[in-house]
């Protein structure tokens, strides 16, 4: 697949777009390690096209006392893939991480 051909305008839109996004999901997990937001809730945010792209790991991680290593035992016990985002999650995945990580 070619990448397409940008005017500097539409260009401008997509990184502003990206930034948009980079920043809400970076503002939901400083809102999960500061205690504002729970598991249950960022996961209910799923469906949101933005949060929805966010990584499973990289939310295990946010949690407090996981770092990468603990997220990677947690989602290789739940059998989740690593590249697994929110939005793709089952609901019997979706119910054993929160039972896990409560």
């Amino acid at each position: 697949m070619a990448i397409p051909q940008l005017s500097p305008e539409e260009r401008k839109a997509a990184l502003e777009k990206a930034k948009a996004a980079r920043i809400k999901r970076a503002e939901v997990r400083e809102d999960l390690k500061a205690g504002k937001l729970t598991l249950k809730e960022v996961l209910d945010m799923k469906d949101d096209p933005v949060v929805g792209r966010m990584r499973v790991s990289t939310l295990i991680e946010t949690m407090p006392g996981y770092g990468k290593a603990k997220a990677e035992k947690v989602m290789a016990e739940l059998h989740i893939a690593e590249s697994r985002r929110l939005r793709g999650l089952g609901e019997r995945q979706e119910a054993a991480l929160l039972e896990r990580l409560r």
